[in-house]
């Protein structure tokens, strides 16, 4: 097995690992901070404690990335034998063949990644690696709680780990007169500055009710729109109104305002839905986190979340992203990132409450600062601050979006 060890990787490690993989995309290279630790996890090291969390077996970081790099050189030998045998001309087989040589080894073993850079190419005529089996294993030990970074809960039923296609950017209107353009349309109009528009946010908590069905709640979501220019500009909030419900220390609210740039700061009102009645919490729900970013621009982002009680940080997860080209413009996508423990434990709490003014009583002292920023430059492209109220519409979350000044 290319010096895998043989018996290392038995069905039940081979499941854990599978599901991992999906968990946790090589789009990104996702890296996240416990404070309770302030240590940075990476991709390898996050599938070997998830391998220990389902399995109780304990598998090296080393071992996970020797193990990635055997699937996918065996992978590279199927699709190159694939390849060959297609009626193909020697300049389409060596453009397929490159494709397959620009991947990682992580990218090549992602169903997801391989899909999405490969469509373009000719498909090899060799049957797809069966997917993981659903559901628990049997006569293998429970998940333990006591293992970190695995605060969320255990996963004992996945999606397929190919993520469901989220819908292109969609086309701008008509353009206007040049002096009419001087300021794109969603700037100003949507939590956008001039070199990045977010599309798309959600929380939510998803349940497998059967093999083939899924269920899902949005406990906040902010959807794709589009703007035009006869529609109103974003209210305005001073800064100052909310500094307190942020950390003031460096790094804080007030020193990135003071830094700027000033158009790439924003408040989002949410009007949480607890309301989940219809879906049955337990073991096997999974909470997580999606966004979606859009740029004209080719950049590598860095995407900071930190979820702040009473004005201090609690927790941070720190996400890096890399640009994607679709529709003529960069998109940049976090697909379902897990939520933290102290997230879970957190709505779990707060649905408990008997009575709404008590949770908002609860929220009033609960925010979340996210702040994406460039990569190389460390320029601030988006920072948005959400502050939290209990939706009490029959429609489900709601939100309301307004740009933070300092008049």
């Amino acid at each position: 097995m290319d010096g895998d060890a043989e018996g290392v990787w038995s069905p039940d490690i081979e499941q854990s690992f599978q599901e991992a993989l999906a968990i946790y995309p090589p789009c990104g290279r996702r890296k996240i901070i416990l404070s309770d630790e302030g240590k940075m996890y990476g991709r390898n090291e996050l599938i070997a404690r998830y391998i220990k969390l389902r399995t109780g077996k304990t598998r090296t970081r080393k071992q996970v990335s020797s193990h990635i790099q055997v699937l996918a050189r065996k992978k590279v030998r199927e699709y190159q034998a694939g390849i060959k045998a297609m009626n193909l001309d020697q300049a389409s087989k060596d453009k397929a063949l490159q494709s397959m040589a620009a991947l990682s080894s992580a990218q090549i073993v992602s169903a997801s990644v391989m899909k999405s850079q490969l469509t373009h190419m000719p498909q090899p005529p060799y049957a797809p690696p069966p997917r993981f089996w659903p559901g628990p294993i049997p006569g293998q030990p429970g998940p333990s709680q006591d293992i970190k970074p695995f605060a969320q809960s255990p996963y004992p039923n996945l999606p397929p780990p190919v993520p469901t296609p989220i819908t292109s950017y969609d086309p701008l209107p008509t353009p206007l007169p040049p002096a009419a353009t001087a300021v794109p349309v969603w700037q100003d109009r949507t939590i956008a500055s001039s070199k990045l528009r977010m599309l798309e946010y959600s929380a939510f908590m998803e349940v497998q009710r059967d093999p083939d069905t899924y269920s899902k709640h949005l406990f906040v979501h902010i959807g794709q729109t589009n703007p035009s220019y006869s529609d109103p500009l974003l209210e305005a909030v001073d800064i100052r109104q909310i500094y307190d419900k942020f950390p003031e220390k460096k790094g804080g609210l007030k020193e990135l305002y003071e830094k700027g740039p000033q158009n790439s700061f924003f408040l989002v009102k949410f009007w949480a839905d607890l309301n989940s009645s219809g879906i049955q919490d337990g073991p096997g729900s999974f909470y997580g986190v999606s966004s979606q970013y859009s740029s004209s621009e080719n950049m590598t982002i860095t995407v900071s979340t930190k979820v702040c009680s009473f004005g201090k940080q609690v927790v941070e997860k720190v996400e890096t992203e890399y640009a994607r080209m679709e529709g003529g413009r960069y998109l940049y996508r976090i697909h379902r990132s897990p939520m933290c423990e102290y997230m879970i434990n957190f709505i779990h709490k707060l649905r408990h409450l008997p009575e709404k003014y008590m949770m908002n009583s609860v929220l009033e002292n609960f925010t979340i600062l996210q702040v994406v920023t460039n990569r190389e430059t460390q320029e601030t492209l988006l920072c948005i601050a959400f502050v939290f109220e209990v939706s009490t519409s029959e429609h489900g979350a709601q939100y309301h979006v307004y740009r933070l000044v300092k008049d």
